[in-house]
């Protein structure tokens, strides 16, 4: 017994030598290994940025730019062959992407740039196509536009009524 509570004494004072909190000056350093900015090059702070070359946080805006690229692509087109329903979700996805840019962790700054312009040229593009209908049948932008959401709403009903006859359509 004694050989026991020799082992329990000298275990216990292993643990009370050990502290049981860390020390003050530790409690706000950071776990990750990074180098500090002030040495590094442009480079590599582009590299190891969290929205850098090497993640999908540069690599998504760069490719939609192409969207955007398209869509000025399309103001030398007549506004007759454009799609309005097409350019009302361009719109739309500029929108609501360039909001939720600045509400993610990082903030994406090249992302909400190129959502931007995606609206701007959605915008022009609706806008082109809302004053061509209106020329046509001389009514005002507001008719136009209420006109095309009956036609939605009846595109709605037809698919939620029929569903596999609408997709047989869209097929055709």
């Amino acid at each position: 017994m004694s050989a026991r509570a020799g082992l329990r004494l000298s275990q216990l004072s292993r643990f009370a030598r050990t502290p049981f909190r860390k020390p003050l000056g530790r409690r706000y350093q950071a776990t990750d290994a990074a180098p500090s900015p002030q040495g590094q090059s442009t480079f590599q702070r582009l590299w190891h940025s969290p929205v850098g070359v090497k993640t999908v946080h540069f690599w998504a805006p760069v490719m939609k730019w192409a969207l955007v690229l398209a869509g000025v692509s399309d103001f030398s087109r007549p506004a007759e062959n454009l799609s309005l329903t097409q350019n009302i979700a361009l719109t739309c996805t500029g929108a609501i992407w360039t909001r939720w840019c600045f509400i993610i962790k990082p903030q994406n700054l090249l992302l909400a740039a190129v959502n931007f312009f995606l609206g701007c040229v959605g915008v022009t593009q609706v806008t082109r196509i809302l004053l061509y209908r209106r020329g046509l049948k001389d009514t005002t932008i507001a008719q136009e536009a209420k006109e095309n959401l009956k036609d939605a709403s009846l595109t709605a009903k037809g698919i939620a009524e029929d569903p596999q006859g609408a997709a047989k359509k869209a097929v055709n």
